[in-house]
């Protein structure tokens, strides 16, 4: 698992309700998927210099409670499931000062080569990297 502080809540994140917009966290999560892949030493534009790209195929989210302005949140990504040609994550985005759990959620990614725009198998050089981020 990696945790992400991110900053505060900024006022443009919430909504007429004063808390914060539900897409933000579906934003957040991809914060807390790059953070990752930098933790098992794998960037995106590394991964792009190479010809691949990892659009998301699935997300969910369940919302508990409610972000709110100038809260400071942590996201916490762990890894769920890796085959060469995808790769899934569980999220949990909690409230700082309490660590009060506002949202889970899950997304799928699959490899695609940028040439084809078709799902391809992942060179062992960034496949390896991530199986061992998974041990």
């Amino acid at each position: 698992m990696v945790t992400t502080a991110i900053h505060k809540v900024n006022f443009y994140d919430t909504d007429a309700m004063a808390v914060v917009h539900h897409a933000n966290y579906i934003r957040w999560f991809e914060i807390g998927r790059v953070e990752f892949l930098r933790a098992a030493g794998i960037t995106l534009t590394e991964m792009m210099d190479d010809g691949y790209v990892f659009p998301i195929t699935e997300v969910s989210a369940k919302y508990m409670n409610s972000a709110r302005f100038d809260d400071e949140l942590l996201i916490e990504t762990t890894p769920e499931a890796l085959t060469k040609a995808k790769m899934a994550f569980t999220y949990r985005v909690l409230r700082k000062s309490d660590n009060l759990l506002l949202v889970t959620g899950r997304t799928q990614n699959v490899f695609t080569s940028m040439e084809t725009g078709h799902i391809t198998r992942l060179p062992a050089k960034y496949y390896e990297r991530l199986q061992k981020a998974l041990e």
